[in-house]
């Protein structure tokens, strides 16, 4: 019996690098589980689309998708795109697909942070912080909003420095604030990590922000990461079993 092909599914970008990270990406998970199908996909601006994907798999014959939604947060494209286009993609092509949580902020993925900071740290030869902020992509959803303001509370708790949760877009504070905030309370070797999975236009405005507030380090987002992929497989795991029959789960009971 062929196991469910694997889809992560990205939003997109017209930055070319954006998608050129989530395929390295997808790699990755495929050399960690060379027995599945595993496809990148995207819902807009860049290809492969989803329904393109779905549909060379079902020509292939695979039956069964699980697709696992590579966002950190739980917001418009989570709660409504993602199922639209895999319920519409169900249907058209006639294969089961099962649509797990989104990939959120798992704990590992501090550890990730911290890498992508030292780096940064290293390639502007800092040697002192007194102070962080974590920018993420920003939602008009507030529970998506609280994840990351969650998150940079644990990565300064970690780092045992005050951390400024900020957004790139649709809520405050943007990098820029968060850094002059920091400032204005007489710090002044500010670096800034990044919540966010690939580059692209807005990684790139909180970099060009921070650096002009006066942050003396950003750092590159989450990109491929061996922890990513980890929680990629454990989402997909949970999926896979959700499409087995529940007859069939107690058929040796």
């Amino acid at each position: 019996m062929t196991a469910p092909a694997l889809v992560a599914l990205a939003h997109g970008s017209r930055d070319p690098r954006s998608a050129q990270t989530i395929k390295a990406l997808t790699e990755v998970v495929a050399c960690m589980r060379p027995d599945l199908r595993v496809e990148a996909a995207f819902l807009d601006l860049c290809g492969p689309s989803f329904d393109e994907v779905v549909e060379r798999l079902a020509a292939e014959g695979f039956g069964e998708i699980v697709v696992v939604p590579l966002l950190l947060t739980e917001a418009y494209h989570a709660k409504v795109d993602v199922p639209e286009a895999a319920k519409a993609a169900a249907a058209k092509h006639d294969v089961r697909i099962e649509v797990t949580k989104v990939l959120g902020i798992e704990g590992t993925f501090l550890n990730v942070l911290d890498r992508r900071l030292r780096e940064a740290l290293s390639r502007n030869r800092v040697r002192e912080l007194d102070a962080l902020v974590l920018a993420g992509a920003g939602s008009s959803d507030p529970l998506a909003n609280a994840m990351i303001a969650r998150a940079a509370r644990a990565w300064g708790a970690h780092h045992k420095l005050p951390t400024i949760a900020a957004f790139a877009s649709a809520a405050p504070p943007a990098a820029s604030e968060a850094v002059r905030t920091h400032r204005a309370d007489g710090r002044r070797h500010i670096a800034v990590g990044m919540l966010f999975l690939a580059p692209g236009v807005l990684p790139d405005r909180v970099t060009e922000l921070a650096l002009e507030a006066g942050a003396v380090a950003v750092a590159e987002p989450l990109g491929v990461a061996d922890e990513v992929a980890e929680v990629i497989l454990a989402r997909y795991a949970v999926g896979a079993v959700d499409l087995v029959p529940m007859d069939a789960l107690f058929a040796d009971v």
